[in-house]
């Protein structure tokens, strides 16, 4: 779980309420119209610019924004390297049970493709080509809430056009002055807060996943070209340690120590 996401959406939301609480009523800040021209418009518009199979994983595509389940990538390197030593001790042939273990799909069948004897050539060309759709799929998710980011306030001023339109058609009765001033105002909130405390965080948190997991990925393609290639399990890690910082592979370092 991505503590992160959680606490920072909790957080945002807990201090507007605060906000609110200190100089009003947060039941001034309910208005139903805001509500429908804002989300309502916001998912609309969506649905309009997105295909419908992109849409129907939009809620599966945004709990990545809260569940991270990548290992971490000292572990990611540790497991390689045992399947280089696997493999230089019992020979390649010997991960073929390995590759029917392994949670991780693209792994599993970048092994089975070492174990059957595939060309390294087309190993790498078969494992960039699902590299590639990863990447793009991992975009649409992501471009759906930066849509959503740039559509709530669009929607919030249209909201505050609506509102005003109905303010000054009422200025003869003050009674219906109030809900129009409401609609008005309230709707450019909706939309800053949708945009600024939801949409764009959870597309940039996906863009951040996405990059973490395309980086895993790459690390698993150059590890099983390695492993293929015969390397000792030593240059198999240095040539995975290339990938992460610094910093993490002295404290891998430290932890075999």
């Amino acid at each position: 779980m991505d503590i992160t996401t959680i606490v920072g959406l909790i957080a945002g939301f807990t201090l507007i309420v605060m906000g609110i609480l200190q100089g009003g009523q947060l039941v001034n800040f309910i208005d139903v119209p805001s509500l429908l021209i804002t989300l309502g418009g916001t998912l609309a518009a969506t649905l309009v610019n997105h295909p419908l199979n992109v849409m129907v994983g939009v809620i599966g595509v945004m709990m990545k924004a809260f569940f991270a389940k990548s290992l971490p990538p000292t572990e990611l390197i540790e497991r390689i390297v045992g399947f280089a030593e696997t493999a230089r001790r019992e020979g390649i042939l010997a991960l073929e049970q390995a590759a029917s273990e392994v949670e991780d799909a693209f792994m599993g069948t970048g092994i089975r493709l070492a174990v059957d004897g595939t060309e390294p050539e087309l190993i790498q060309t078969i494992l960039e080509t699902e590299l590639n759709f990863v990447e793009d799929r991992h975009k649409s998710g992501a471009a759906i809430f930066e849509f959503m980011g740039t559509a709530a306030p669009a929607f919030g001023m249209i909201g505050t056009l609506v509102g005003l339109v109905n303010m000054l058609q009422a200025l003869d009765d003050p009674a219906a002055i109030g809900p129009g001033m409401a609609t008005a105002l309230i709707t450019t909130f909706y939309g800053a807060v949708v945009a600024n405390l939801v949409a764009i965080p959870i597309g940039g948190k996906l863009k951040i996943r996405s990059a973490e997991e395309l980086l895993q990925k790459r690390m698993i393609m150059e590890g099983i070209m390695s492993i293929q290639s015969g390397d000792n399990p030593r240059i198999v890690e240095q040539k995975l340690n290339v990938f992460i910082a610094p910093k993490l592979r002295q404290s891998a370092e430290d932890a075999e120590e």
